[in-house]
């Protein structure tokens, strides 16, 4: 059986109260934060930065998986994996030099990715998977919380699979967008690994709750 991981969103979260939501979501199960970042210009929203990134690092031990909305990419990559980040992933339009951009992030110490939206072609995936540690599966167009799964994302996310499979690499292969307890073994049967979900968790009253509901999903799949 795969190791499954659950990451939860803190998009979703209240920033209100950060650090204690983050703890109490690892407390309840997940295995690691999703720390979504926006810039407003890649995509069509603003969301947080490195700072926010150092302030959560103290109260976790959990991976903090970056995703990197944003372009170009390279100038903010060193800022997130001196504030914490064990996992940084961008998109492949977000960068200038992507073999450049992987290699950055690796030497600043971090596990790197690339990230595909729905039109995005897994082609990129020729020429890096030496550099690459995960591959993230957008299941919905990125710039937005709680927007409902793509289903023709599990076709990629198969097609990911035989990638990995066929490049003999350990390669962690995630999704995100629209993931709840209802879909989650679909992608988990698809070849997914690692599932990043935001409102199904921290728009709920108990995290705990969901999270073994996912789990249980998972152990079926």
């Amino acid at each position: 059986m795969p190791t499954y991981r659950i990451a939860p969103s803190i998009l979703s979260a209240d920033f209100a109260r950060l650090g204690e939501e983050v703890r109490n979501v690892v407390r309840d199960g997940a295995d690691m934060i999703h720390f979504d970042v926006m810039d407003n210009h890649y995509v069509p929203n603003l969301t947080i930065g490195p700072l926010v990134c150092e302030a959560i690092r103290p109260h976790v031990q959990a991976p903090i998986d970056v995703h990197l909305m944003v372009k170009p990419v390279d100038r903010i990559i060193p800022d997130f994996a001196k504030a914490g980040a064990n996992i940084i992933t961008f998109h492949p339009e977000g960068s200038e030099h992507i073999d450049r951009s992987l290699q950055l992030i690796r030497d600043h110490g971090c596990k790197a990715g690339l990230v595909f939206n729905p039109a995005t072609s897994l082609d990129y995936l020729d020429y890096v998977m030496d550099k690459i540690d995960i591959i993230l599966i957008m299941s919905v167009n990125p710039g937005f919380g709680g927007q409902s799964f793509i289903p023709e994302a599990l076709k990629k996310i198969a097609e990911a699979r035989r990638r990995i499979d066929e490049s003999g690499r350990d390669i962690m292969l995630e999704v995100d967008g629209g993931i709840k307890i209802e879909n989650i073994a679909a992608a988990a049967k698809a070849g997914a690994d690692t599932f990043v979900a935001g409102s199904a968790i921290f728009g709920k009253p108990d995290y705990k709750a969901v999270i073994d509901d996912m789990r249980a999903q998972l152990a079926k799949a």
